[in-house]
This record gives C-alpha cells, structure tokens and sequence, in this order.
C-alpha cells in the first residue's frame, strides 16, 4: 500500500474518531442555587444539587455530595426549577390585529418570525411550547418544529395544532368582508361531522399532533359572540371520535357555558379560556379528568394597556365578568380541576417576559405560588403528556432547568427574567457568565 493512501486512511481513523468522541461525550454538571423546586414537591427542596450529564437529570443530591467529575455551576441567590411549560400560545402572530396578519405576511416570512420569537421564548425560561393553532395559512409552526427537533436551529420543543377548525361565520372564519370577496380564513372551516372529519385528517397529515376546534365564538374576531355554541354535539363527537383513531388529544376553545360542558362530555383533553365557567362545567371536568388552560393576562394585557385589539369585543365587558371568572376559577382548582398556564399571547411583537404574568394572575384567582408553578410546569406537561420525560425535576428526566433569582414563592415575577435556562441539558443562558447560546 503506497504511502499516500496510509495517510489518507490515517486522517479518516482520526477524522472519524474525533466524531465518535463528539457525538458520545456528554457535559456533565453540577448545579447549585438557594433552593430547588422540583414541579413536585409542596416546599422547596434546600442543600440540594442538580446533577445533569447528557440530556438528562442524572439525581438531586445533597450539596456536600458532588462528584469530582462534575464541572460545578454555582447561581448564588436563586431559586432552580423545571423549565416553563406554555399549553397556549401563537408564536406567528405579529401584529395586533391579527385576522388580518395572515394575509398581509407569506407564510415563510410568519415561520422566520415564528423562530425568532420562539427562541426569545425559550431565552425567557419556556422550554416546551403548545401552539393552539396560528395565523397561518399553512403549516409553518409544523416546519419550526422539524428544524428544531432536525437540530437546524434552536428553540423549545413544540408540539400542537396549526390551525383552530371553526364554523362557517365563526371564530376563526373571516366575517367582515362582502360575500363578493373571496380570501382564505386563518382557521379551518369545517361544517358537519363530514367535513370536521376531513378537515381533522387534512392537520394531521401536514403535522398537527394537536386539534383545535372553537366550539363557541371568541372575543378578538369579527362577527361572532364569545357567548354561543358554535359546534353541535354531534359534531363534537364526530371532531373527538377522529382525532382518537389517529391518537390525537383535542383542545376546545370555549368561552361560553354550554359550549364547555358539551366539549367536556365529548370528550376533549383540555378547555381554553373557559370564561363562563360553571359550577356544571367544573363538576363535569372533575368526573372526565379535563384540563382547564384559562389565559387570563391576555385579556388583562389588551383591557388594560391601550392596545386593543381592532377587532375585539368591548374592553370593558372582559372586565366586567373578570371578577367573577376568577372566582370560578379558584373554586375549579379547589375542587380538583387541573389547570395548565397559556399565555395566549407571546408572539413576535410582544416581550417574552410578559408570558410569566399568567403565574400572577392564577395567584389572584385563588392558587398557592407552588401550585401556580406547577401548573406552568409539572401539571402543563401532564397536559401535553409528556410528564414522562419533562415538567418535574428527577432522575432519568430532560434536563430543562430554569434558575430565577430571588424566592418566586414570595414574589412570583421572579418568573420573569430567570438568571439561567437550561434545555436538554444544553446551557441556552446563564446571566452570571453574561453567556446567551444565541449570542455565539
């Protein structure tokens, strides 16, 4: 064998042993802060230390215990906990008034925005994301999650649906045009148990892995009332029905009372926003295992900032049943209603940091600061069902650790500006280093 080919083969042993060693040697970590809560647990756990090594939780040890292999991350002042969990959320939308943003922006340009306010996101401490359909004619969020999941790019792990199926003239159909103009709706609009059917199978094969039906009207759209049913129950169980024979969990966004208890009896994995809630509805929620993912600060956002949306319904009726809501709300939580943070708001418009309120306002609606962090975490991944592998900090779980500073059981804006987000057990920030991912 002449020289020439020796070398060669010698430079592709070592080429392909610097790969081996790339592709199978892990970081390993060790992290420690004041306290950690661990998504679980009814106190903060103290003395403890987080062991990562791969993607994964390797153990919660004692403080005088770490092993010297580890390389220590030390984040005086701060409190650990798993990364963030956002059951509803739109990361195309980018103007506020939004039933016309999807026909003013491609959907290559929505999905280039999508990214980049996906991966504020994830700055901010949200690791998993659930999109509750999007303004989108076609599938862009299903496209960022591929690159996301390929390792083209980072950004949190996403799963969801693309778009809301609606009625002809309802949520998600577009109402303010004469009939003589002819445009494409953000939803999918589907009439009949036929046509919800097809529409069901048409998301699931270009990558929905949620469905989203509007069995009632909504607030920020043109032309219907949050108030009516807009789904029959025959078609609701025609939407649950299929969805199932693919194993695909439905989300109902439902607002008024009869919407919601005839979701909940279909049989749909979760209700947004619920916002005429009844003693019925929570009763019917307990006995079907139901999820309630409520969004408040949305509304709070709009009603009360100035920026309201074009379209939307009176700021000031919101406002005027808000209290109430809040109460039925705390009174579900009480009764064993499990309830998920969404914010419903977190585009690309609007400041990451604001998604972390919805903790705030599930604290004014009667839950504990740790049950209010377990709905932003260990509760929000059973929802997506994913609590097997997220939500909780344990061995043999992803690592998705967030550290925010202060104690958020005393002052839950602490959630807004974490001092160091961990995804897989990849460091995406650490404040104390002034070290972003997104900054290399």
């Amino acid at each position: 064998m002449c020289m020439a080919m020796i070398n060669v083969m010698r430079r592709l042993i070592i080429l392909s042993t610097i790969f081996f060693i790339s592709i199978t040697t892990s970081a390993e970590y060790a992290l420690v802060a004041d306290y950690v809560i661990d998504g679980k647990s009814d106190n903060p756990l103290k003395n403890r230390v987080i062991l990562v090594s791969g993607k994964k939780i390797v153990s919660i040890i004692d403080i005088d215990a770490i092993p010297e292999k580890y390389t220590v991350i030390n984040l005086p002042g701060t409190v650990l906990m798993p990364g963030m969990v956002n059951a509803h959320e739109h990361p195309l939308l980018y103007q506020s008034d939004y039933q016309n943003g999807h026909l003013q922006a491609s959907s290559a340009f929505k999905a280039l925005m999508g990214l980049k306010a996906l991966q504020r996101l994830l700055e901010s401490g949200w690791t998993s994301i659930r999109v509750m359909g999007d303004g989108d004619v076609y599938y862009a969020n299903q496209d960022i999650r591929k690159a996301i999941d390929q390792g083209m790019f980072l950004g949190p792990r996403l799963t969801g649906a693309a778009h809301y199926i609606s009625i002809t003239g309802g949520g998600g159909d577009i109402n303010y045009l004469s009939p003589e103009q002819a445009v494409i709706a953000d939803g999918l609009i589907a009439d009949g148990p036929h046509e919800i059917r097809k529409a069901i199978r048409q998301e699931i094969k270009f990558g929905s892995d949620w469905i989203k039906v509007m069995v009632t009207g909504a607030f920020m759209s043109v032309g219907d009332n949050p108030e009516n049913v807009s789904f029959s129950p025959e078609e609701l169980r025609a939407a649950v029905e299929e969805a199932a024979r693919h194993n695909i969990p439905v989300a109902a966004h439902a607002h008024a009372t009869e919407g919601i208890n005839q979701a909940v009896i279909a049989g749909v994995r979760s209700i947004e926003h619920g916002s005429f809630l009844s003693q019925e509805s929570i009763d019917l929620m307990v006995e079907h295992g139901t999820y309630l993912v409520p969004t408040i600060y949305v509304g709070d956002y709009y009603a009360n900032s100035g920026k309201l949306l074009a379209q939307s319904k009176n700021a000031d009726f919101y406002l005027a049943f808000r209290d109430d809501w809040l109460k039925m709300l705390g009174t579900a939580h009480r009764k064993g209603v499990k309830i998920a943070v969404g914010s419903d708001l977190c585009g690309y418009e609007v400041a990451p940091h604001v998604c972390a309120r919805e903790f705030d306002t599930l604290i004014e609606a009667g839950l504990s600061p740790m049950d209010a962090i377990k709905a932003g975490t260990s509760v929000g991944a059973e929802l997506l069902q994913w609590d097997d592998m997220l939500g909780s900090l344990e061995p043999n779980k992803l690592a998705d650790i967030i550290a925010v500073p202060g104690n958020p059981l005393e002052d839950i804006s602490a959630l807004e500006s974490p001092s160091f987000v961990m995804k897989d057990g990849r460091i995406i920030v650490n404040k104390f280093e002034n070290y972003s991912v997104f900054n290399q």
